[in-house]
């Protein structure tokens, strides 16, 4: 059985990436891949706890290039509660992760959101997002208070007045942005060697990022998925969908093109939701195509 992925950290060239953690959730899958019942978890029980329910991995991802220090999603925030007969969620610790790499929020000068579901955008003020929002507690500042904030123009007009789960908090997190924040589109570099690639589907602006070393040294590169996939199991069963995603059939179709550049042998892959492994790369199918994850699976450096 796998468990919420740990701090793990590779290298394109001069460039790091490292995931920080910031907590986890446990999914029910009935209720999060409807499609994949009644027996779609067979062949994958390693993937599933003795409740049958499967863990993901919830955090951030920093990208160290060129004296930039930019993060890839702001994770829960400091949340512990339930959705029942669907999820539990316990969070916190992504400053703390920030600070094991010798960072301050001070230290971040970009924030680049794949999306804006609550899982993503919890750390984006200073009270976390989360079902049943205290109406008396009052919100401060941005977290990042130095940092350019980035997402896609469309993500932000879909969620733009609607502050309703599993989006962006109203209060929490679209007032605090709201004149802050600054639109990406598809192919922008954010920064040496970081370019936005637009992924559409699970949210109708979606975005993933392709981080490739500046110098030209190393051939390869990193996709950062964003939620083109939740559990490794996607890269087999790749027609499973998420009961959040906005455009199933888009989101098929983003998974799909993207499932079949990963096959290169040049293209690393970062899951942010995926257990065990955050970092792997997707083997190309002889019978079927499969998962390689964890350091073996990566040359680093």
């Amino acid at each position: 059985m796998v468990k919420p992925a740990l701090r793990a950290q590779i290298a394109i060239g001069e460039t790091t990436v490292t995931y920080l953690p910031d907590g986890e959730g446990w999914l029910d899958p009935a209720a999060f891949f409807p499609c994949s019942m009644p027996d779609g978890w067979a062949t994958h029980s390693e993937f599933l706890d003795e409740h049958g329910r499967f863990p993901v991995s919830i955090g951030s991802f920093l990208i160290r290039t060129g004296g930039r220090a930019v993060l890839v999603d702001l994770g829960l925030g400091a949340v512990d509660y339930a959705i029942p007969d669907v999820a539990s969620f316990k969070a916190g610790a992504l400053v703390k992760s920030l600070a094991a790499e010798g960072l301050s929020p001070a230290d971040v000068d970009t924030v680049v959101y794949t999306h804006l579901h609550h899982d993503h955008v919890g750390w984006t003020s200073d009270v976390a997002p989360a079902p049943h929002f205290p109406d008396g507690r009052k919100v401060g500042g941005l977290t990042f208070h130095g940092a350019r904030h980035l997402v896609s123009e469309a993500e932000w007009r879909h969620w733009e007045g609607r502050g309703a789960f599993p989006g962006p908090d109203a209060k929490s997190v679209q007032a605090p942005l709201d004149g802050v924040v600054a639109f990406v589109v598809d192919g922008e570099e954010i920064a040496p060697g970081v370019r936005i690639l637009s992924t559409p589907g699970h949210t109708p602006g979606h975005s993933s990022l392709i981080v490739t070393d500046p110098s030209g040294a190393d051939h390869r590169r990193l996709i950062i998925l964003g939620d083109i996939m939740h559990c490794q199991v996607q890269i087999t069963q790749d027609q499973w969908t998420c009961v959040f995603d906005d455009d199933p059939e888009q989101g098929l179709r983003t998974r799909a093109r993207l499932l079949k550049e990963l096959e290169d042998g040049d293209t690393l892959l970062a899951g942010g939701h995926f257990a065990g492994h955050v970092f792997g790369r997707v083997v190309p199918p002889a019978l079927r195509r499969a998962w390689a994850g964890g350091p073996a699976a990566i040359a680093v450096g």
